[in-house]
């Protein structure tokens, strides 16, 4: 999957749920899928064509990549290592690993309004982890890790404002939004990740590829 440069909210109408792609106009429920619920195109209002098998199959791999912002080479990775768990079952363990990525972790703790914005802030320098500055948006984090937005930073009043939009921290996670510093308290369990994926439609599609 390349860079997307088009309009964001597109994506979230063409998958047919809240990629959480947009920040506050989402939360004021001013999105595009609010708007806009039918598909984009020509034919979106009109088509009643149901889906095939392998069609919900890799529409659900193209939501899961854009809603945690990876690409599809960075993405097989995860699923290859998903698969090699024996204590946990592989779609779990798939959606583990992308909620302990940094830049989502950002984005469940409050200090950004989505994960383009999170990863902005820890590409330009913003972001500790373990009081040490962390360039590295895909670091996987573990219990006990520390991940605060640099004291000082200039996107200290963005983090603030993005914390403002958050109805509730995981339980997994804890954050202190004044501070701007949160910490990861345990690996989160599969009924704490709200996220619109269905994983298992993602380890069948990459079964068959």
């Amino acid at each position: 999957m390349g860079r997307y440069t088009g309009p964001r909210e597109r994506l979230s109408r063409r998958a047919g749920v809240d990629l959480e792609l947009k920040g506050e106009r989402r939360m004021a429920r001013k999105g595009g899928l609010e708007r806009r619920p039918h598909p984009p195109g020509e034919h979106g209002r009109t088509s009643g064509r149901r889906p095939s098998t392998y069609e919900r199959q890799l529409r659900a791999t193209q939501a899961a990549k854009r809603y945690y912002g990876v690409r599809e080479r960075q993405f097989r990775r995860y699923v290859r290592e998903a698969q090699r768990t024996l204590d946990a079952l592989t779609g779990d363990r798939l959606l583990q690993l992308l909620e302990l990525r940094l830049d989502n972790t950002l984005v469940r703790l409050g200090f950004a309004a989505t994960r383009a914005q999170a990863r902005q802030f820890v590409v330009h320098g913003h972001v500790d982890v373990d009081a040490r500055r962390n360039d590295i948006p895909s670091r996987r984090l573990s219990p006990g890790d520390v991940v605060s937005i640099r004291l000082g930073s200039s996107v200290s009043e963005a983090a603030r404002r993005a914390s403002e939009l958050v109805d509730r921290v995981p339980a997994w996670l804890l954050a202190d939004h004044e501070a701007l510093v949160g910490r990861v308290m345990r690996d989160p369990h599969r009924d704490e990740i709200q996220t619109p994926v269905d994983e298992q439609l993602i380890v069948e599609y990459y079964s068959r590829v």
